[in-house]
């Protein structure tokens, strides 16, 4: 069953609310990296970024299956 988030008055799917956080997050994230010089020497920054989100997203994911209520998702 796909589940949906109630806000405001419009049904969104979950996936994509949790992937809007997830952006959020990578974004600050993203932009601390960038002053570490260790972003500098890798092969493909952009893989390690997408990795990042990939890996916040499913985090965020399985964190407000298990601890929001039942209610706030239908």
């Amino acid at each position: 069953m796909i589940e949906e988030i109630h806000i405001f008055g419009v049904y969104l799917p979950a996936g994509l609310a949790w992937a809007v956080v997830a952006v959020a997050i990578t974004m600050v994230v993203r932009g601390r990296l960038h002053r570490l010089p260790l972003h500098a020497v890798l092969w493909q920054p952009a893989l390690v970024d997408l990795a990042l989100f990939l890996v916040l997203w499913w985090g965020i994911a399985r964190l407000a299956d298990s601890c929001l209520p039942h209610g706030f998702i239908s």
